[in-house]
């Protein structure tokens, strides 16, 4: 039986905006909180609008995440605005949800196991203490520096010791090129940021080829993520074709960079700004520093399991600046949430920030405050890494490397912020003004 008409589910309040653009210039014009939050504030927390080309439904509730990502999930895919996937590759991981993302997904966690994370860890040391070795003396973009060190890892678990110099040279041009226009006006034509992009998408493709040819020709056995999809056969006995491989080498590099990158730099912008926090991770480390013989042995696997007091100031910061502020799905059919319909083919969109800052689950949500992980969150009110079946599958690599960073950075150097400044810019994720520059020098 029907139900009446007054009953039917209606589009959320909200606004579409201009033909095509929607409200596009005014999310990037300004602040993406200042957005989010204006739009809150008018029409609730369930509303519309019209970014990247596509009718969105905001959604900032602890329930509706859990909605949309845990409970319903299986009304909604995991999906990007058509120029992000282009950029990307259609078969990367996250454009994809049921058999595909499933195997793909596992492969990732294969690579990403605590085992394989542990035999890396000198690798990632290594890394990291020739990055910190350039830095020494000079005032360096920090954002800057941690998208190189963020890249740097991301190449070492893709590809291994096997990569040499020159494809790396010219995967990382081209991967820069890629990453300026990802976030520019989807406008196809001849000089702009877009059209760069897709010709240095093309051309990763090929390098990626290249690479892939050259290793066919080898006999030696491939352990890295490249190998790892080379090698794949599902239960048909069918390959990955180089096109999917492809795909996903990029979509872990973009996945592996800017977020890191982000996250890194207001990890050191919080430990510069609260200084009573640097002594205790300080304090912290030294410990494991003369375990090591000042650093004479290598960290190992299991000091970084014990790292309390660090990991809890890497889970504030990440709640304070709210690196990913929301995740893009698409309904696969019509959907009714709280009397509202969500259209088939809408993007739906949870909003993390709103829910990190909220003072509901965190006390003085204001406040940086790391002794609030003392007590774990409540569940689906800390989002820094995802939630349900899609969560981020390189989560822990991500915190070994910023273990890896704070670790080597406390114990052998001092810092000091150039003009600092609590303003925020967004390329396109948060990060502190100009990128925080600083100096540091071995002490």
């Amino acid at each position: 039986m029907r139900r009446p008409l007054d009953m039917q589910p209606r589009l959320p309040p909200g606004s579409l905006g201009w033909t095509y653009i929607g409200e596009t210039l005014q999310l990037y014009s300004q602040n993406p909180k200042s957005f989010f939050n204006l739009r809150l504030k008018r029409y609730g927390e369930v509303f519309k609008t019209h970014l990247l080309g596509c009718p969105c439904v905001i959604l900032a509730t602890a329930e509706a995440v859990r909605f949309v990502l845990v409970t319903h999930a299986d009304l909604f895919k995991p999906t990007y605005p058509k120029s992000k996937e282009r950029m990307i590759g259609p078969w990367a991981l996250f454009f994809h949800h049921g058999d595909y993302h499933l195997r793909l997904r596992k492969i990732i966690q294969s690579l990403l196991s605590p085992d394989l994370l542990r035999a890396i860890l000198p690798e990632i040391e290594s890394i990291v203490r020739s990055m910190l070795h350039a830095w020494d003396g000079h005032v360096e973009t920090t954002y800057l520096a941690m998208k190189r060190l963020s890249f740097d890892v991301g190449i070492c678990m893709i590809f291994g010791r096997q990569l040499d110099d020159h494809h790396k040279k010219e995967l990382k041009k081209n991967y820069i090129i890629l990453d300026k226009g990802y976030n520019s006006f989807a406008v196809n034509f001849p000089g702009t940021p877009y059209r760069r992009s897709i010709l240095a998408r093309k051309q990763l493709s090929y390098i990626l080829n290249k690479i892939m040819e050259e290793r066919r020709q080898r006999t030696e056995s491939r352990s890295d993520f490249l190998g790892c999809l080379m090698d794949y056969k599902d239960e048909n006995g069918c390959n990955l074709t180089d096109e999917q491989i492809a795909d996903n080498v990029i979509g872990v590099l973009f996945a592996a960079q800017d977020t890191t990158a982000s996250a890194l730099t207001w990890i050191l912008k919080f430990l510069h700004d609260y200084p009573s926090v640097l002594e205790h991770v300080k304090a912290e480390q030294m410990k494991i520093y003369h375990a090591n013989e000042c650093g004479k042995k290598p960290l190992t696997w299991t000091q970084t399991r014990d790292m309390n007091v660090t990991n809890r100031v890497i889970l504030e910061s990440l709640r304070m600046a709210t690196i990913i502020s929301f995740t893009f799905r698409e309904a696969i059919a019509d959907v009714e949430y709280k009397g509202y319909l969500i259209p088939k083919g809408w993007k739906v969109m949870p909003l993390f920030r709103n829910m990190h800052h909220n003072s509901e689950f965190f006390q003085d949500p204001e406040k940086f405050d790391p002794s609030r992980f003392k007590v774990a969150p409540r569940p689906n009110t800390y989002l820094s890494f995802g939630n349900g079946v899609h969560a981020c599958p390189g989560n822990e690599l991500a915190k070994i490397e910023i273990l890896v960073l704070i670790y080597q950075l406390v114990t052998n150097y001092k810092w000091e912020v150039v003009k600092s400044s609590d303003e925020v810019e967004h390329s396109p994720f948060p990060v502190p003004k100009h990128g925080l520059p600083a100096k540091i020098w071995r002490v």
